[in-house]
């Protein structure tokens, strides 16, 4: 025998949609599932608008000019 949940839009009597109504709004959410751990000094991904020259200027040294960018971005904040 199928096992049908009685909802306030489809309930017979006052009794049913009284009940279907309570249930509805006393009816705690899912859980959402914990977040993993954060890995310690993990970079973060980001988009941001740089003046062309600044970029030519970080890039002229080949690669790794995104590690020199948050290297000048560590020395100006003093970290």
């Amino acid at each position: 025998m199928a096992c049908f949940r009685i909802t306030a839009q489809f309930a017979t009597t006052p009794r049913d949609a009284a009940e279907a109504a309570f249930k509805a709004a006393t009816t705690k959410p899912a859980e959402l599932p914990p977040k993993p751990p954060t890995i310690p000094n993990a970079k973060e991904l980001v988009s941001l608008r740089i003046d062309r020259d600044i970029l030519d200027h970080f890039q002229e040294a080949g690669p790794g000019w995104q590690d020199r960018i948050n290297e000048a971005l560590r020395k100006i904040v003093g970290k």
